[in-house]
């Protein structure tokens, strides 16, 4: 349940996917919080926000993104389940990219944290 981490705080050095999470019957704002503590120069970080209805099958469409990320940092968004009531399992899908010269394998350290968003809290 949440609020919860969807993306428990992990090193990575390839593209991949979480665990699926259950959410339950909640269909308002989500908060996400995408945090990376630990990145290399020349490298890129893509995490797409899946749902799905069973937890099986996911669709090929991200329900949010968050926009590229190149260096450590807090970024945040809104996921608005309103539209899709059908969704009790969450995902986070990522993809990472490294070029120049050297090594070539990419390695970030980051999470993704979700709690239901009120106006009440963010004023």
């Amino acid at each position: 349940m949440l609020p919860n981490f969807l993306f428990p705080e992990t090193t990575v050095a390839q593209s991949g996917s979480g665990e699926a999470f259950e959410i339950g019957g909640g269909n308002g704002l989500l908060l996400l919080t995408l945090g990376i503590g630990e990145v290399v120069e020349q490298e890129s970080l893509d995490v797409q926000i899946m749902g799905s209805a069973d937890g099986e099958e996911w669709p090929a469409q991200p329900l949010r993104s968050f926009p590229q990320k190149f260096y450590r940092g807090v970024s945040q968004i809104l996921l608005d389940l309103s539209a899709a009531p059908e969704v009790k399992h969450l995902r986070v899908d990522y993809r990472t990219a490294r070029w120049g010269v050297g090594f070539k394998t990419p390695k970030f350290k980051f999470y993704v944290f979700a709690e239901p968003f009120s106006e009440a809290k963010s004023a």
